[in-house]
């Protein structure tokens, strides 16, 4: 069974200096994203380990407002050992949350910013902002990242100009979509859980144009309850 030790120095990063997006999935064997409309369900406890281990690493943590409507995010925090090693980094603790929403869907009094333990960036349009960016004025920064859509190249200037080079992006599948057809993504963490779902849960991957987008494989781990934990990187 990986330990958290073993998992920090699998995942780490060459350098902090670049610009960099990485995004983490599960999946199960057959290719659900989702169990009962969550992905949580499909996680064991390594899983849950990385999931801390790649936010550690993180300047920012990226996340589609689906998603945090789906997963019921609350604000992010990480462990006192978490805290430590991100201190010992030079880093601030927590990492800092990335809300995308283009339409501004999202209620100011959900756990999201009323649990908050640094304010997060909400990221929209600039239609969304000007009719419901005052709603949020008190528990979160509205950044215009687009006029009519949110341009994500654009938002991950916008990260960048914040000190925030390291992204983990946590999906949903709509976001990492459009973050591979703007090729943007560096690196792809995904666990394999050992289960075979069927129904019509969707894949990681939504919305997508069709493209053959050749990555490499990074690092594969694997854990003694049967879960794959593969790296794959965007050939440089």
């Amino acid at each position: 069974m990986p330990t958290r030790s073993e998992l920090l120095d699998a995942y780490a990063l060459p350098d902090r200096a670049r610009p960099r997006i990485r995004v983490n999935f599960i999946t199960s064997a057959d290719g659900a994203v989702t169990l009962g409309g969550r992905s949580g369900p499909l996680g064991g406890a390594t899983d849950r380990t990385l999931v801390q281990v790649l936010r550690t690493m993180a300047d920012v943590v990226l996340v589609g407002a689906g998603t945090v409507r789906a997963e019921g995010y609350g604000g992010l925090r990480v462990a006192d050992e978490d805290a430590r090693w991100r201190r010992a980094h030079g880093l601030a603790d927590p990492p800092a949350l990335a809300v995308v929403s283009g339409t501004l869907d999202l209620d100011p009094h959900d756990a999201v910013f009323a649990d908050a333990v640094r304010r997060p960036v909400v990221l929209t349009t600039q239609a969304a902002a000007a009719a419901r960016g005052r709603l949020f004025a008190d528990v979160a920064d509205v950044v215009v990242g687009g006029a009519s859509t949110v341009d994500l190249p654009a938002v991950v200037s916008l990260l960048a100009s914040r000190g925030w080079t390291q992204t983990l992006c946590e999906g949903g599948p709509t976001l990492f979509g459009a973050m591979l057809d703007a090729g943007l993504v560096d690196e792809v963490c995904l666990t394999v859980a050992p289960r075979f779902v069927g129904g019509d849960a969707t894949r990681i991957v939504r919305a997508a144009a069709e493209a053959d987008r050749e990555f490499g494989v990074a690092g594969i781990l694997h854990d003694d309850d049967g879960f794959l934990f593969v790296r794959y990187r965007r050939p440089s």
